[in-house]
Order: structure tokens, then sequence, then C-alpha cells
């Protein structure tokens, strides 16, 4: 009887230290709201020129190279090493020196304070790289302790998106994406968002430059919500008068790509959901680069035979014209995503 009742009391304390920990990963949960005004600069100047060029990066905090492998795609790898990742860092920095011709530049999973990237602040590190550029940045990935996997948590995460802008902005604001997982499950993941910077043109209209990363390792349910959210958005501001061009990691393939056969006979279409043909309405155009892959698998590390992907791509509204698109096929080297660039012009 004495075994017994040691054995019931060490199960309720396993017990009420667990509901202890999730009970403080709820209260202490990050809740941002729908809107955050990151600046407002009402003074800001008009720009004058027509023709611009962005480049669009998810970086993967610097972490997920060509020799990583991670366990959340079914690889053995939880973190690279520090050397891998600075090393990684000094990789991106030199690609982006190559695009700082670049008027935008929109990244994604720069880490700030996160055990995985070794806590090294990479917008930080970026923005006094680029010097020439304002730098914006929006938390989409604030935990203070992943505790998977078991063996190795991932550990404090503080994560987000980073626009980096040639032009002083009319304003620069963090939209919420509706919809998350159910609760405990939505403690440890990320809070997805998008970043919208204003600039002023002539005849009171505005440029609207949207950085953006949508859901992974969902059912599609939360993506489908997102898109109808960025969707009603993208329309409104457009009947507005603005000019807009949306870039990042959509997570998903752009409309009509599963019908291209250089893309069904070499790319993984089935391994991402692929976005309606009458998503958006008529004279919005979805520009990628059908020549190179934007995304890998990781579950090994990249070789010739891994899955590869395009989602990674730009959403322009009917007022712009797209003069290039191009993606930088890098194999990999520094991120599991490449870098995209495109030229465009205000008509």
């Amino acid at each position: 009887m004495g075994a017994l009742k040691i054995i019931f009391y060490m199960l309720g304390g396993i017990i009420f230290l667990f509901l202890v920990f999730l009970l403080y990963f709820t209260i202490t949960e990050y809740r941002p709201d729908e809107k955050i005004v990151i600046q407002n600069n009402p003074d800001a100047p008009v720009i004058k020129k027509d023709t611009f060029q962005v480049v669009i990066w998810n970086i993967g905090y610097c972490g997920l190279g060509s020799d990583m492998s991670f366990f959340y795609d079914g690889g053995d790898q939880v973190r690279t090493s520090r050397e891998n990742t600075i090393k990684n860092l000094q990789g991106i920095k030199g690609v982006l020196d190559t695009n700082r011709s670049s008027d935008f530049i929109l990244l994604q999973e720069v880490d700030t304070s996160s055990k995985r990237s070794h806590y090294i602040n990479q917008f930080n590190n970026l923005t006094n790289h680029m010097e020439e550029f304002y730098g914006y940045f929006a938390g989409n990935y604030q935990v203070q302790f992943v505790p998977v996997p078991v063996k190795s948590p991932l550990g404090k995460v503080k994560s987000g998106l980073a626009t980096f802008t040639r032009f002083f902005p009319g304003q620069v604001t963090r939209y919420s994406f509706p919809g998350n997982y159910p609760w405990p499950r939505r403690l440890f993941m990320l809070d997805r968002c998008f970043i919208v910077s204003r600039y002023k043109l002539p005849d009171d209209a505005e440029l609207l430059v949207v950085n953006t990363h949508n859901s992974a390792y969902d059912n599609g349910k939360l993506k489908k919500q997102e898109m109808s959210y960025l969707r009603e958005f993208l329309l409104e501001e457009y009947s507005n008068g603005n000019y807009i061009i949306v870039g990042g990691d959509w997570n998903q393939y752009p409309p009509g790509i599963d019908s291209l056969p250089e893309i069904s006979n070499r790319y993984a279409t089935d391994q991402a959901p692929v976005i309606e043909d009458d998503f958006m309405t008529s004279g919005w155009k979805w520009m990628f680069d059908s020549g190179a892959p934007t995304n890998r698998a990781l579950d090994k590390p990249f070789n010739e035979d891994s899955e590869i992907r395009i989602i990674d791509f730009y959403l322009v509204s009917p007022n712009i014209k797209p003069l290039h698109v191009e993606t930088t096929d890098l194999k990999f080297e520094y991120s599991d995503h490449q870098p995209v660039s495109l030229s465009f012009k205000i008509e």
C-alpha cells in the first residue's frame, strides 16, 4: 500500500507541475493586437521615382543551411552549431550586398534572441550592416520555452519579419493574421502576421510594400483564413487608389503553377497547396521564377534528390507593371529558402 501511495503522489506531482507549466505559458502567451503601428511619419517625403526593385528571402534564422536537417520536417537535428550560424549570417550578408541597389528587402525568420540561433540578434546585425536602409521588425514567434523535441528542446524563440527600405515610409504597421492552433499547442507556435510599409506618391496615392509569412505545418485551415483576410485588405487598399506589392514566404504555390510542364515534372507540387486561380480579381499578377526552386525539404541535408518547391513569390496590383523576376540559386547554402528579386514600374 505504501508503494502505491508513493506512485500516486509522484503521478500527482507530475500532473500538477505540468498544469503549472501550461498555466504559466497561458498567462505569458504573446497576444499581439490585430494592428500595431510600428512607426508613423506624417511628414515623410513624396517618392518621385516610378521604377523599383525588391528582394524577398526567408533566411531561416541563419540555422538551416545546406548541411542541416530539421526534426519538424522529419530530419534528425534541432539546431546547427554557433559556428555554422555565424557562417550562414555572414553568407547572407554577402548575398544582400549584391542586392544593395534594391529599394526594398523583405526578410522572414529573422531571430533576435533565440536558443536555436545561439541568441545572436540577427535584426540588429543586419541593420548595422545595411546602414543606408531603414529597418523595421515585427515579431511573429515569441515563446519563452518551446518544449519539443523532449530530449533536446528548441527552447526560447524570439523571431519575426524584417523590412528594409531606402525610403522613409509614411507608416509601418504590423497586421496579425486571424486564426491559430487550438490550446495548448498555440502556446508554442507562431503568431503569423504581415508588415505593411506605406510610401507617399504624387497625387495623394501610396505605394504599399507588404512583407508576409503565411502558416506552415497546418491542414490548410489557417492558410485559408489568412488568405481571406489578406485578400480583403488588398482589395480595399487598391480601391482607395493605392499601388500594392506583396512578397514573402507564402508556404504554398502560386496559382496555375501546377499546369506548367517544367514545374509539374520537377517540383513536388503535391507537398504544398496551390492558391486558387480565381483567388484575386482580374488584373492582379502573380510573379515567380519557374527556373529555380525557392525552398527545399529539411528531412535531410540538401542534395540533388532533395524535394524542392516554389513558395516564395510576389503578388502585384493591376496598376503596377512587373519588369523582371529572378530567383538567385544558391543551392540552399545559407538557408532552406532562396532570395527572389523583382523589378517593377508604377503605371
